[in-house]
């Protein structure tokens, strides 16, 4: 719906050097809204009550309501806005300006000027800048400005109007319009730092305003060195379902948890001294409607994480069984990575038995010489001893240059299973 009504505002103000002077145009200033839908409060009883079925029947001859649903409380028809309303960060603020003749006589070389002063900055809102040649008795300039919130705090619409009389005098005057633009949702990240360099972002999206909001669209704009994937739909099949339903709705006060994935490119996942120093991440675009379709749209500023502290040397490991049997070895794959960006690694890998795994090979093994920011992959075999939910421990690794000694303990979790019920499952 397009329909859209127009509410004089009540704060306009003249300067006080210009309170006494009688002008001959005036100024009206307008804030283009659209209507609401007229609400009702139902008021019902049983039939054997005193009133009967009397307030049944005036319901039904109540225009405002909807015939075969009298008791909903919301109506078909719209009501004008009664006050200015709120204006919300990210909406597009819309406002009507008139200047009207309402002398007997001609009036001459007329410029009608709107700025839009903010905290920080003031911006020029009119279409034209240009001067009306004339304007007759009784009639009127007019002008539509728009202009989209990207700030929160006091705003100052400020109209400016200068003309000259038959007689050659030249006059001035201003009016100004405040309003307050309010914040419309709470935005809160997290984030977590996985061992192959992938970063989870949770983001949790409150609405802090007292209407219900449709959310169209909330999408990660990632930084130039990685790639994003949607974690918030389910597939089945072809097509994915969101896990909010198929109706998007936040209602007032609700918070919404938004998940992401980011991978490092394929170009920069190789080069571990730059994805380690890399903190930002990307912007979350924001964008939701409200009412009768009004529209509102919000980018964050860039989100930063902390950087990950791998240290020197990096282990990480990129392949393991979920499930093993019980002392019976199984592979893993390793990835040692030198994070450093100016020095080579000499490295020695020491494999020390712990109470629940066993490492089979020679412990003491050198891997050579390893250049800044480069890495190698280790495939090793150890065995559990003990059932359950084991953690892979026990990994040290020695930079023979500096006789430096790297602890890796805890590096990841396998479920070890007795051979007997795996073969029977």
């Amino acid at each position: 719906m397009q329909v859209k009504v127009h509410r004089f505002t009540q704060t306009g103000k003249m300067d006080v050097n210009q309170a006494k002077q009688e002008h001959l145009l005036a100024l009206k200033v307008m804030r283009l809204t659209k209507p609401t839908l007229f609400t009702n409060t139902p008021v019902t009883c049983e039939d054997r009550d005193l009133p009967g079925d009397l307030f049944s029947q005036l319901m039904k001859e109540d225009p405002s309501t909807i015939k075969g649903a009298e008791t909903l409380m919301l109506g078909e028809m719209l009501t004008l806005p009664q006050n200015f309303g709120n204006i919300f960060l990210g909406e597009t603020f819309s406002s009507y300006i008139s200047v009207h003749n309402d002398s007997t006589q001609v009036v001459k070389d007329i410029l009608v000027k709107a700025d839009l002063q903010t905290s920080s900055q003031r911006l020029n809102l009119s279409a034209s800048n240009s001067t009306v040649a004339e304007l007759k008795p009784e009639c009127c300039i007019d002008d539509v400005i728009h202009h989209e919130v990207k700030e929160i705090g006091t705003h100052i619409l400020v109209c400016a109007v200068s003309y000259t009389t038959q007689t050659g005098e030249k006059l001035y005057f201003r009016k100004f319009f405040k309003f307050q633009v309010l914040k419309p949702l709470d935005v809160k990240t997290k984030f977590y730092n996985a061992e192959t360099d992938e970063v989870f972002l949770e983001a949790q999206i409150q609405n802090i305003t007292t209407s219900p909001m449709f959310m169209e669209k909330v999408s990660l704009e990632p930084s130039m060195m990685y790639n994003v994937t949607e974690l918030n739909s389910v597939s089945t099949g072809e097509e994915g379902i969101s896990t909010f339903g198929k109706m998007s709705y936040l209602q007032p006060l609700d918070t919404r948890q938004y998940l992401y994935c980011l991978k490092p490119k394929p170009e920069f996942a190789e080069k571990a001294g730059v994805i380690k120093g890399v903190t930002v991440i990307g912007k979350l675009d924001i964008v939701w409607k409200t009412n009768l379709g009004e529209r509102g749209r919000l980018q964050t500023s860039q989100l930063q994480r902390m950087a990950p502290g791998y240290g020197d040397v990096r282990l990480s490991l990129e392949s393991i069984p979920d499930t093993v049997n019980l002392e019976e070895p199984f592979n893993i794959t390793c990835k040692i990575t030198n994070c450093s960006s100016e020095r080579t690694m000499d490295l020695v890998l020491e494999m020390c038995n712990t109470g629940s795994i066993h490492w089979c090979g020679i412990s003491g093994k050198q891997l050579g010489k390893l250049s800044p920011s480069s890495s190698l992959y280790l495939t090793l075999r150890p065995l559990a001893s003990v059932q359950g939910l084991q953690s892979i421990s026990g990994l040290r690794l020695t930079d023979t240059f500096l006789k430096r000694t790297y602890e890796y303990d805890d590096i990841a979790q396998v479920c070890v299973v007795s051979s007997c019920l795996n073969r029977e499952s």
